[in-house]
């Protein structure tokens, strides 16, 4: 779908709002004591649930996208319909109003992480191939860029790619992978120079998750859930054309995810952060001074991280570079979910740590087990830190050995 002029947007929402009704029906009003109140962090899924809920999320932005709403701002030539960002954001501000699947992880990663970076970095060939079928969800991905030996530093990672008998030979292990059970490419990144500096000596492969020597084993986390895995890459054969980007450039391939990363984290733990102060108004009781203290400080914080998040939304809308904003968004974004868990241990007290079959009460616990692996997901607090004093600010570098 392809239009020379573009709507106004007012036309434009219109036309929005009359396709999702033919979808989905209106998303009704929270009410409180009403419906579902899980504010998991991270899904608690059985593997089949898993599948079965990404395919139920793939059908609805295949059928969008068919439809012309799934790549609004993508050329023609990937389905799109060229449009300037501010239509995206208000698409998804109406989409916001219908109870239509709601995206788990992974399909960010598939379309507003991988689907650009192949766009960017993979030849005509990879294009073709990958570009379209990422962003009508008909192909997903994963990113295999975690290692428990280099931590948070990227540059560090010690999974091997060796060029054997005229194709690429894989071996080593990723951790904290979510979505690879029901992925079926993971972007790697790999070291296939070690006698250069660690940034100089990376590649970055395109994985098929069904590979021979591809395993993936769920890790159990302190909610008991799964949500992550661990990969091990194990002898995994691939040509040549799976891999994305120059030799050796890895680097440049793997900070193109990482930004996108950065600009997608803005609004994480808003809404669990609006159904805290929710608790706080139906608690059948009257809230403390050190209560109140601390729910209009999480009121406050978190209209910092909506504005902080529309001062980049209207920054990439106008075209220009969104600036220190987006490096700050993740740590705004996990000093919401800290403050939230912090409000709600306070009014429930020993209440969050006993099912006593009240609504919104027990359920918190999924929160409070799962928002601290928010610091660590995507770049650890600190190093954000560091990215944002020495890239952001242009501070001096911390000494490094």
């Amino acid at each position: 779908m392809t239009l020379d002029t573009p709507p106004s947007l007012d036309e434009f929402a219109t036309a929005a709002r009359a396709w999702l009704a033919t979808v989905a029906e209106p998303r009704s009003a929270v009410e409180w004591g009403v419906g579902s109140d899980s504010v998991a962090v991270f899904e608690n899924w059985t593997a089949e649930e898993e599948r079965a809920e990404t395919d139920r999320i793939s059908a609805y932005e295949q059928a969008k996208y068919d439809a012309g709403w799934g790549a609004l701002t993508w050329s023609e030539e990937y389905g799109g319909r060229n449009l300037p960002m501010s239509y995206a954001l208000t698409f998804r501000q109406e989409e916001e109003a219908y109870d239509v699947p709601r995206r788990t992880e992974m399909f960010s990663v598939t379309q507003q992480l991988v689907a650009p970076t192949i766009a960017q970095w993979g030849t005509p060939a990879q294009r073709e191939k990958f570009v379209r079928a990422m962003l009508r969800t008909d192909l997903i991905a994963c990113q295999l860029f975690s290692e428990t030996e280099a931590g948070s530093d990227l540059a560090a990672v010690r999974t091997r790619a060796v060029r054997r008998d005229g194709h690429w030979v894989l071996d080593g292990h990723k951790v904290w992978t979510s979505g690879a059970l029901v992925a079926d490419f993971g972007v790697a990144v790999t070291r296939t120079d070690p006698t250069v500096a660690k940034h100089a000596g990376l590649t970055v492969f395109l994985v098929p998750m069904g590979a021979p020597g591809v395993t993936v084993r769920p890790i159990r986390q302190m909610t008991g859930g799964s949500s992550f895995n661990e990969v091990y890459l194990d002898g995994v054969e691939l040509s040549d054309d799976m891999r994305l980007g120059p030799e050796g450039e890895g680097w440049r391939v793997a900070l193109t995810v990482l930004a996108a990363e950065r600009l997608d984290s803005g609004n994480l733990g808003l809404a669990n952060a609006d159904r805290a102060v929710e608790l706080a108004r139906h608690l059948d009781r009257t809230l403390s001074e050190l209560e109140c203290d601390r729910v209009a400080d999480l009121v406050t914080r978190s209209y910092v991280q909506r504005l902080t998040g529309m001062r980049v939304a209207a920054a990439v809308v106008s075209g220009q570079d969104p600036g220190p904003e987006a490096s700050l968004g993740k740590l705004l974004a996990t000093d919401t979910m800290a403050r939230t868990s912090e409000v709600v241990r306070t009014l429930l007290g020993p209440a969050v740590a006993t099912d006593g079959g009240r609504w919104g009460t027990w359920a918190w616990t999924e929160h409070l087990l799962g928002a601290p692996g928010y610091r660590i997901a995507g770049g650890t607090d600190e190093i954000q830190h560091n990215i944002i004093a020495e890239r952001v600010l242009g501070l001096p570098r911390e000494p490094r050995a």
